[in-house]
């Protein structure tokens, strides 16, 4: 049985990404809110956006960030990150710079989301995994995460759960 989990990515940029790392299907994500839905959640203000994903992420044992070119240090990904570790939910990151977008391009490798987040007098990112996937192409890229994600959100509730 697939975990559920929670994708946590910066919209414009990476929603075809995401959804490329979504149809994969080694575990069960949330449903993407449509454009039109998410801009009326966005227009609801802060509380509307908190409600969602609030919303959203419960029930799911795993967050997995979709780290882009400008994914971190975003507020509402800052805010998914912070909500699914202090719920002791498992926490892993993908970089996806190496999967084509609807134009098929390729961007720069963000940072990593991690690093902006403190658990104590540490960062999140000496305590999780963000990954890089292998390969030179898009499509090698894609397939290492078809091939080592179920493993990652495993391992990252695994770690949830002895930290």
């Amino acid at each position: 049985m697939a975990r559920k989990c929670f994708y946590s990515f910066h919209y414009k940029p990476d929603n075809w990404r995401a959804a490329t790392v979504r149809s994969i299907g080694a575990i069960e994500g949330n449903v993407p809110a449509p454009d039109n839905d998410w801009e009326s959640i966005t227009n609801g203000g802060d509380a509307a956006i908190k409600k969602w994903i609030d919303e959203q992420m419960d029930g799911r044992s795993c967050v997995v960030v979709l780290a882009g070119f400008e994914t971190a240090n975003r507020k509402w990904i800052n805010y998914e990150i912070v909500k699914a570790w202090n719920e002791k939910k498992g926490v892993v990151g993908i970089h996806i710079h190496g999967l084509k977008n609807a134009d098929k391009e390729i961007a720069a490798k963000g940072a990593n989301p991690f690093d902006y987040i403190d658990v104590g007098s540490k960062k999140l990112s000496s305590l999780v995994k963000c990954y890089d996937p292998s390969g030179s192409t898009s499509q090698e890229r894609y397939d290492w995460i078809k091939t080592y994600l179920a493993a990652a959100v495993e391992e990252a509730i695994e770690i949830r759960n002895n930290v």
